[in-house]
């Protein structure tokens, strides 16, 4: 062991070969499934948007085979909502996102950006129009709401704004129409993807949404009342019980197959929606203000200084995701960029990645070196999604 000046070595009686414990107090907020996650046997938690989020129950492999051969449920009350409402609430969400939102419609979900004034990425939520002057915006793991309070200040927009007592869950999986036809009814076969509709189970309020993270069919299950917490987790496992339903958590297999992003990893302030692909989210000719018009602007008659591209990763199967940004090196040992999500796949055999790289090389069948943690990958850049076997993209 290294002793640093300053520092003594430790007493071996003293060096243990355990995790250690890392609290947090009451300032990390539980959701009301908190306690039914552990009853069912979470073995292990991430914080997200100030609150516990479970990361798997079995493993993280066992946990994705489920999810890509039956249906899984999901504690995802981490995605609080931003609710808007007010004579001005949709001038307010317009001023938010790039993405024109003139033909949406009451019911409808769409996935938007919200960028700052440099164009970056502030939160890529869900929106949901309840009304029309209502609105949730289901957040990324972001301060949205503050980002939201600040701009109402200087607008001068009449709008409500707050963080409800709302709560998803997600039922995610190819059999998960089947749960969800059970619990509600025949009209769940008639809901649209991107679409939601108010409903009630056994006197619990809730908003249904043909959504999630996963790429697989699915469903959220907007919760309006945390007190039916335990409730509301109990009934769908009971009705999921003859599909095999078990319960799991956002799968970061599954969403790198996908190519989903996931806002802190892949895309920060520090990114624009060129740079991620997602241009189709900024209608640069609308009328409309929002905030970032002009550096978009000015970003799209540039045209974007990096690309997010998809990588194969050389070497043994990844153990476990990378819990940082690994450096990318081209030919030359320069860097090249940087790989943002690495994870082995086990239905494709190999190790996939997402990376943001230099755009003028990153082109399809390019060769980098990634540096990872004690080794270094050799990288080839691929088409993305790595899986998508229906040629559908998640572009609602």
């Amino acid at each position: 062991m290294v002793e640093l000046e300053g520092i003594a070595e430790a007493p071996a009686d003293v060096l243990m070969d355990v995790a250690p414990r890392i609290g947090f107090g009451s300032r990390v907020r539980k959701s009301p499934f908190f306690d039914a996650t552990l009853r069912w046997g979470c073995k292990a938690y991430s914080t997200y948007n100030h609150m516990y989020m479970p990361l798997y129950y079995e493993s993280p492999v066992a946990d994705y085979w489920k999810l890509i051969s039956d249906v899984t449920l999901w504690d995802v009350a981490v995605e609080r909502q931003l609710e808007i409402t007010g004579p001005d609430a949709a001038k307010l969400v317009q001023y938010l996102t790039p993405r024109n939102l003139s033909t949406m419609e009451v019911g409808q979900c769409k996935y938007v950006v919200i960028c700052d004034q440099h164009g970056g990425v502030v939160n890529d939520p869900i929106l949901l129009k309840l009304g029309q002057n209502h609105f949730w915006l289901s957040m990324a793991d972001s301060d949205l709401l503050l980002w939201a309070k600040g701009l109402q200040v200087h607008s001068g927009f009449n709008v409500a704004l707050s963080e409800p007592d709302v709560s998803p869950l997600q039922i995610q999986g190819p059999v998960s129409t089947q749960v969800m036809a059970d619990l509600f009814g025949d009209w769940i076969n008639d809901l649209k993807y991107y679409w939601f509709r108010e409903a009630e189970l056994e006197g619990m309020p809730l908003v249904i949404s043909r959504t999630g993270w996963s790429n697989e069919r699915g469903y959220e299950v907007f919760l309006r009342d945390g007190q039916y917490g335990d409730i509301l987790w109990e009934r769908i496992m009971a009705a999921g019980k003859p599909y095999g339903i078990a319960p799991a958590a956002p799968s970061t297999i599954r969403r790198v197959e996908a190519a989903l992003l996931s806002y802190g990893a892949d895309m920060d302030l520090g990114v624009n929606p060129f740079e991620l692909g997602l241009g189709r989210l900024v209608d640069l000719e609308m009328p409309a203000e929002f905030v970032g018009k002009g550096a978009l602007r000015r970003i799209a008659a540039e045209g974007p200084l990096r690309k997010l591209v998809g990588m194969t990763l050389g070497g043994s199967a990844l153990e476990s995701p990378n819990e940082e940004p690994w450096s990318v090196l081209d030919a030359e040992g320069a860097l090249a960029g940087k790989v943002t999500s690495a994870v082995y796949s086990p239905r494709l055999d190999r190790n996939i990645a997402l990376a943001l790289l230099r755009q003028n090389i990153a082109l399809e069948g390019s060769e980098f070196q990634v540096i990872a943690p004690s080794q270094q990958l050799s990288g080839t850049v691929v088409p993305i999604p790595f899986y998508n076997p229906k040629k559908l993209k998640a572009a609602s």
